[in-house]
């Protein structure tokens, strides 16, 4: 997870709206921005999720070790992981197994990392040791990095190491080298997506690096999080929104599109901006979205449930600026984490610390 700015502050989501209760359904936006509203009947059946993954982090003194991990994912059928830094025991226990991996380089190291011969050695020493025997997919470059932090000008610098670490490898064709960002880099007026942009203050630090990703053909990887946009601005926000209820919360219509979900709506927010900043072809990968059970408001064990299981079922079918395209997507995150400082992000767990499954989900 994110450090911070998980979801989008609520100066990026809505503008003013002088009193309410009456507009307590919309999901961002004034009527006149808006347009007009509708309402449609509730999700369709299950979906297949050949698209979906699980973040797995360890902030936790009482989790199982990583070959008990790996076989939990094999037994669910989970078949994408994300990996936060190239950790050797969660490496070896998946090789020979048909689990795809993004694996990420700490904010930590990327200063080091600009260096070629470091990034070189990085890549033989984590990606190259394993090949073939584990299925890299992309290397994330940092993870929500902001523009005003002091290692921001690392990110491009280290993207183009790495990458060429990985050409020299002859690995170009099968592993693609990105960054995690943040939905908040999104301009105040963001919304509707059709307004959308990159903020002035980050159009200098994400611009280059998108044109990077254009020019090698690597997706754009995101935190997405509808649950902390609901929260920072439940008064303006429903929550069956948030959650994916079409009926009966307002549908949106932005131009021809039509949006029933928040999460949509940031997806395409981001689509925007990237065709607006030179990346028209650069595809999105979800690098994360959660929602937790415990914690905090909204977080209950029904409403979680509720946000992974219709989650699974629409990203399959893409959002309305890019239909049936399936959207990429990490679930964050495998297990309950009961050293994560803040209360409310110890309870983010598809499973618990013994390894029970809090949700009924269906990964096959």
């Amino acid at each position: 997870m994110g450090r911070r700015n998980r979801g989008l502050k609520s100066g990026n989501m809505v503008m003013a709206i002088e009193d309410v209760d009456s507009m307590a359904l919309l999901p961002f936006g004034s009527a006149s921005r808006i347009g007009s509203f509708f309402r449609l009947p509730q999700c369709g059946g299950p979906r297949r999720t050949e698209s979906i993954g699980v973040c797995y982090t360890n902030l936790g003194n009482n989790l199982p070790d990583a070959r008990e991990v790996v076989q939990l994912y094999k037994i669910h059928g989970i078949e994408k992981m994300r990996i936060y830094n190239p950790d050797t025991a969660i490496l070896n226990a998946l090789r020979g197994l048909n689990i795809e991996v993004i694996v990420g380089i700490p904010n930590t190291d990327l200063e080091r990392i600009v260096n070629l011969s470091s990034a070189s050695n990085w890549v033989q020493r984590n990606i190259q040791a394993y090949v073939p025997h584990i299925k890299f997919r992309y290397v994330a470059v940092g993870n929500d990095v902001q523009p005003s932090d002091s290692i921001a000008r690392y990110v491009l610098p280290a993207i183009s190491s790495i990458n060429s670490a990985i050409s020299a490898a002859n690995l170009q064709d099968q592993i693609k080298v990105s960054t995690v960002i943040s939905i908040s880099l999104l301009s105040n007026s963001s919304f509707p997506p059709s307004y959308s942009s990159f903020s002035s203050e980050a159009s200098g630090f994400i611009e280059p690096i998108v044109h990077f990703l254009a020019k090698n053909g690597s997706p754009l990887l995101a935190n997405v999080y509808p649950y902390f946009t609901y929260t920072d601005i439940s008064r303006t926000i429903s929550l069956d929104y948030a959650l994916f209820m079409q009926s009966p919360t307002l549908v949106i219509r932005d131009g021809n599109f039509e949006y029933n979900s928040l999460f949509e709506s940031m997806v395409d927010a981001l689509y925007v901006a990237l065709e607006k900043s030179g990346g028209a072809e650069v595809s999105i990968v979800i690098a994360e979205s959660g929602w937790p059970s415990n914690g905090s408001a909204a977080a209950t064990v029904e409403n979680a449930g509720t946000y992974y299981r219709n989650l699974m079922n629409f990203v399959p079918t893409g959002t309305p600026r890019r239909p049936r395209r399936a959207i990429e997507t990490y679930l964050f995150a495998m297990f309950d984490e009961n050293l994560k400082p803040v209360e409310m992000e110890k309870h983010f767990g598809l499973f618990t610390a013994d390894k029970k499954s809090k949700y009924q989900l269906s990964f096959s």
